[in-house]
């Protein structure tokens, strides 16, 4: 498939990162189907596109106009088969995979031999279930960063029968809907900028938990040297505790049962799952 033959987009899974990847290709011209077996989600998903949407019109990244024709070209579906029409899939979708294979293998009935198949996992690599894709060589990992029009950064990260042609055109692609493509060389779980941001936080909670310092102070520290507007902490809300946790959890389970900070994560998610504002951390 040529780069010019990607005309319509599958996002699956409509969660925060399934709508922020929707509505970003879809700003660029085009046509999204946005997939998700629950019609609760989608009707969520639905009024939170909108929100983006309406926010970008605000901080004046869109107009009005723009917006509406970005919305006009999302359409959301929990019918698997509307998927038919995809060019490219992005999945987006729980950190298992056993789920994700079997999702894949769905849809890869489903799909037309020529689409490609992407994952925006966070810490899988795309080898532990490239074959269930049905199709490895037009499969890699497609991953975004939250929120995907403000950290533009997508990493491209090909498993061992990735086809150099698939890992081409998502480079392109990656620019064509206003990302930066960073293509790794093999295969690493985290990716780059997860891997940074995996010691940062694993810094924060041992500091927390061993009584150096508040969260708030953790976070004010980080913010006023470095410059920036979030914290650890307020990273860590805005990415969603539960996720923080599965993904500590994930990264820990070979080596330990448990362990203090998944202990203390999993208490925070549970007790206060994401609610605290990230920008109250630096009053």
């Amino acid at each position: 498939m040529k780069i010019d033959e990607v005309r319509h987009i599958v996002s699956l899974g409509a969660g925060s990162m399934g709508q922020q990847i929707a509505l970003q290709c879809a700003m660029h011209g085009y046509d999204v189907t946005a997939y998700d077996l629950s019609s609760d989600v989608l009707w969520g998903a639905t009024a939170k596109v909108r929100a983006y949407a309406e926010g970008l019109v605000e901080k004046k990244r869109l107009t009005p106009s723009t917006s509406g024709e970005a919305l006009s070209r999302i359409t959301f579906t929990s019918k698997p088969e509307d998927a038919a029409i995809a060019d490219l899939v992005i999945e987006s979708i729980p950190e298992d995979p056993d789920l994700k294979a079997k999702v894949f293998a769905q849809f890869n009935k489903i799909c037309p031999p020529r689409a490609i198949f992407t994952t925006n996992t966070s810490t899988l690599l795309p080898s532990m279930y490239a074959e269930a894709t049905g199709r490895p060589a037009q499969f890699a990992a497609l991953h975004f960063h939250q929120f995907v029009w403000e950290a533009n950064l997508v990493d491209v990260m090909p498993h061992a029968g990735t086809a150099a042609e698939t890992v081409e055109l998502l480079r392109v692609f990656a620019r064509r809907i206003g990302q930066v493509p960073l293509v790794l060389k093999k295969e690493h779980a985290r990716y780059v900028m997860n891997d940074f941001m995996e010691a940062i936080n694993g810094t924060a909670i041992r500091l927390f938990e061993s009584g150096v310092a508040s969260v708030h102070d953790i976070d004010r520290a980080f913010m006023i040297v470095m410059k920036v507007s979030k914290g650890p902490f307020g990273i860590m809300d805005l990415v969603g505790l539960d996720t923080v946790w599965h993904i500590v959890e994930s990264n820990a389970r070979p080596f330990q049962p448990a362990s203090v900070q998944m202990l203390l994560l999993r208490e925070q998610a549970e007790r206060h799952p994401s609610d605290r504002s990230p920008d109250e951390l630096g009053r």
